[in-house]
């Protein structure tokens, strides 16, 4: 009735992820997991992968987690009733039988690769019993003679077992008078215990002769059938019995829906499903796994008992931040180095905040108390991510452990820091190839002041040459970012690594005013220059939160 594959943690970062937000997302889940980048918990992305943290990844060996964009409930997250799917051969008198067996009102018909085909409701039967004039349904319906022995309790006297009803009405026998005028070449014929009405059926063609109540067939009625290509089956029923009995030997495939079916893949949005299934009468709808194979069904109860998501959140606590549907999630830790924002939970959550300069330098302490020795491969993810976060300790937000824990990760990752830090830097601001949104997305962070939301991105450039090209691409794109993020102001800082400067470029209504509010200087075309600026958390954003806050008041 319920799945029983374990459901994975998700361990993940802020949208539009750096360095540190993946990287830190692979060393946990590979802390949590024992030592394996795979297990109960997963690292995945909330965004594209920018050429830094490709550098870092490659070069260590180490694949992108999964991109997760919406941790909304999806079908995979509720009970799936795994109810076995039928073939399209068996007896609609087998799958009434069924469903009263199971309490179930729909099947799914699957072939033997798991594919579905169609489905059939008790409404569909109860339909096809009340057919009382459709005498040619087992023909029609191409019926294996198995069906009808077994839906007959039959013993077949005389013909194949494995041949096909293709032709003929059903009939029932009464008198030779009567029958010489009714049965026709190829007709079904139901008969009781009287000689006379089984050799005049088989005189007159019948393919198939049903004796009822169980009656002894008389051995020249046998050989006269097997002269003529007549079969014969004995069935305990009565005629009365048989004849309701017999029609129901069609398969189901005559019966079943196959046109516009209403299914669902396990990655359907539950939110999605729940629309459809209000607009409907249906009781049960089949699921299609990812492999689009049927796996089970579920009906509107089951939405009822939606199982969250669980989620950790690394390197972010702020809901403009995160992924689309957290609010539908469990979130089960916070890992973290930034301020803290306005996320709720719905329970007591293991929250860890330290004022460090990356998320990375966190984890590393957790490794350390818990006595584990993370490998090269991970050593060289969290290093990455502390040389990205602190600019190789150039950031004011920097601290001396963040130092220590980087010459520990290096001596461990077998790396230089100044030269493996040029590399990754270099191949950040590398711009072959790239367009003026994927330069825009590679670190941008959304964030609010009372009904105020902005949004602050960065690139971090080790020449004036990338880092001018840069602005140029980026500047045309500006207003149509804004739009599609639905964020009426926008700041981007073009960092430059070697002078230890920002060029700010901002876009929207009062923007040049609150940045010459919040750092006294001047905006020309757009852009501000701000020497000594290079941190977005402890250099930018307070002073234009400040700055907002003063043009709200």
């Amino acid at each position: 009735m319920s799945k029983t594959a374990p459901r994975h943690i998700n361990i993940i970062g802020h949208q539009n992820p750096d360095t540190d937000s993946i990287c830190s997302a692979l060393a946990y889940a590979w802390l949590k997991n024992g030592g394996s980048f795979t297990g109960l918990y997963e690292a995945r992305r909330a965004g594209h992968v920018n050429r830094e943290t490709k550098y870092a990844l490659q070069h260590f060996g180490v694949d992108a987690p999964r991109l997760c964009t919406d941790i909304s409930p999806q079908i995979k997250d509720i009970d799936i009733r795994t109810q076995p799917g039928i073939q399209a051969e068996m007896s609609v008198r087998a799958a009434w039988n069924l469903m009263r067996e199971v309490e179930i009102d729909t099947l799914c018909i699957t072939n033997e690769s798991d594919e579905l085909q169609g489905l059939i409701t008790i409404k569909d039967i109860a339909d096809a019993n009340m057919e009382l004039l459709d005498t040619d349904v087992l023909a029609e319906a191409n019926t294996p003679l198995t069906n009808l022995l077994e839906t007959l309790d039959a013993e077949l006297l005389v013909g194949d077992k494995d041949a096909r009803i293709t032709k003929g009405n059903i009939c029932i026998g009464t008198s030779p008078e009567i029958m010489e005028e009714l049965v026709k070449p190829g007709d079904l014929v139901l008969v009781s215990n009287r000689y006379e009405t089984q050799m005049c059926a088989i005189e007159c063609g019948a393919a198939a002769l049903v004796v009822c109540c169980g009656s002894a067939v008389p051995r020249t009625i046998v050989a006269r059938a097997k002269e003529k290509g007549c079969y014969i089956l004995t069935t305990p029923y009565d005629t009365y019995a048989a004849s309701r009995l017999v029609t129901t030997a069609a398969p189901v495939r005559h019966f079943m829906r196959t046109n516009r079916l209403l299914k669902f893949s396990v990655n359907t949005p539950v939110e999605d499903a729940q629309k459809v299934m209000a607009s409907v009468r249906h009781r049960y709808f089949p699921i299609l796994d990812e492999n689009g194979k049927y796996c089970g069904v579920i009906s509107r109860r089951n939405l009822l008992n939606v199982h969250r998501k669980q989620v950790i959140l690394v390197d972010h606590n702020e809901r403009t931040q995160a992924v689309d549907g957290l609010d539908q999630a469990e979130i089960l830790e916070i890992i973290d180095h930034h301020r803290i924002g306005s996320l709720e939970t719905v329970g007591p959550v293991y929250f860890r905040n330290v004022p460090v300069g990356c998320t990375a330098t966190i984890l590393y302490q957790m490794y350390k108390e818990q006595g584990v020795t993370p490998t090269k491969q991970v050593a060289g993810l969290l290093l990455s991510a502390i040389l990205s976060d602190t600019l190789m300790f150039r950031s004011p937000t920097s601290t001396l452990l963040d130092e220590a824990t980087a010459k520990a990760l290096a001596e461990l990752a077998g790396e230089d820091i100044p030269a493996y830090a040029e590399q990754m830097f270099e191949a950040g601001a590398d711009l072959t190839g790239r367009d003026a949104e994927d330069v825009f997305r590679s670190d941008f962070k959304a964030f609010s002041r009372g009904d105020v939301k902005f949004g602050v991105g960065q690139s971090i450039y080790m020449t004036d040459n990338s880092r001018a090209a840069a602005e140029a691409l980026v500047r045309p794109f500006l207003p149509e970012a804004s739009r599609r993020e639905g964020l009426p102001l926008i700041f981007y800082m073009f960092t430059d690594m070697k002078t230890q400067s920002t060029d700010l470029m901002v876009y929207g209504f009062d923007a040049e005013e609150i940045v010459r509010d919040a750092f006294h200087v001047e905006v020309k075309d757009g852009m501000a220059v701000l020497p000594g600026v290079v941190s977005r958390k402890k250099q930018l954003i307070p002073p234009l939160l400040a700055a907002l806050q003063a043009h709200q008041e």
